[in-house]
């Protein structure tokens, strides 16, 4: 899966995990189930891994162990495939944002805590837990070519970009007036995802509630932790956190579903009217064109090397 190595002039970081343990309890977002999770430090080279401690199963965060993108990213265990965790999106965005390479997630239930339904939340878990240097060199995928999936109005691609890190442009288009036509664009740093994605929520549409319901999801869903939109009106007695709310989250959802792939990326993601289904389809078609990346080991810069 990971492609052939390469070393690159240029210079790079060392892998990184969380400091020390921190946990939490919340509501699964669409379960509505009460769950615990504890984020704690993992071995350079794990990756991130979730646990489902009541079940005594590990599942990689991969893209070739999502089993489900509807409104929520799903996992499954291989070797048990009815070992599942929900909705990690958001805790991978911010995992993958903050630069945390490895990391152990234990559950004690099928679904991350959704929390205020952003990905602020976890920012400042990880902020508490704090963050460790760790001695393996990390490793990045770069985009050599251009892959892309085109569904109906929708598509994803990402292509080449010689800039440093990841690129995003994506946009939206939805009838609720309140939501309308939005676009947002941002080179994915630290710094601008805590300032620009974290704190955008998860929304839906007043009137796809009950059928939401009614198909076993959105259990856990509150004005708390969802934006909810009906027409023309925001329905949270708050409103919204920013104006473009919904196409930032949306971008934050990319950014958790791009995580998948395990590395962080070199390329330009650009989208419009994409989802969990569409952004894990270009993931498996990615890695299904070795000729379309590499994974590479940069060189450290002279002055790092020299210390």
């Amino acid at each position: 899966m990971d492609g052939p190595v390469h070393l690159l002039p240029h210079g790079a970081a060392q892998q990184r995990t969380l400091r020390s343990p921190i946990d939490c309890t919340g509501t699964g977002l669409h379960s509505g189930l009460r769950v615990w999770m504890e984020l704690a430090p993992s071995a350079a080279d794990s990756g991130i891994i979730f646990h489902r401690r009541d079940m005594a199963v590990d599942i990689p965060a991969r893209f070739d162990r999502v089993v489900d993108g509807r409104l929520a990213t799903q996992l499954a265990a291989t070797e048990a495939p009815d070992v599942r965790v929900s909705t990690v999106e958001h805790i991978m965005a911010a995992l993958a944002a903050l630069g945390i390479d490895n990391a152990r997630i234990s559950l004690d239930g099928p679904e991350v805590p959704v929390l205020d339904g952003s990905g602020a939340p976890f920012v400042f878990l990880i902020d508490c837990a704090g963050i460790a240097v760790q001695e393996a060199p990390r490793r990045e995928l770069v985009v050599l070519r251009p892959v892309r999936i085109v569904e109906g109005e929708s598509f994803v691609e990402l292509l080449p970009d010689p800039g440093p890190g990841l690129t995003m442009e994506l946009s939206i288009a939805f009838d609720q007036p309140a939501i309308g036509r939005q676009a947002f664009a941002l080179q994915l740093t630290e710094v601008a995802f805590r300032r620009e994605l974290a704190s955008a929520r998860t929304f839906t549409t007043a009137d796809a509630i009950a059928a939401l319901r009614a198909a076993g999801l959105a259990q856990g869903g509150t004005l708390e932790n969802a934006v909810v939109v009906d027409n023309q009106r925001v329905l949270n007695p708050a409103g919204l956190r920013m104006p473009d709310e919904f196409v930032r989250h949306k971008l934050l959802d990319a950014v958790g579903d791009l995580a998948l792939a395990g590395f962080p990326i070199r390329g330009r993601f650009r989208a419009h009217r994409s989802g969990h289904a569409l952004n894990h389809r270009l993931l498996q078609r990615l890695f299904a064109s070795p000729e379309a990346f590499r994974i590479v080991v940069p060189l450290a810069e002279p002055a790092l090397a020299a210390a």
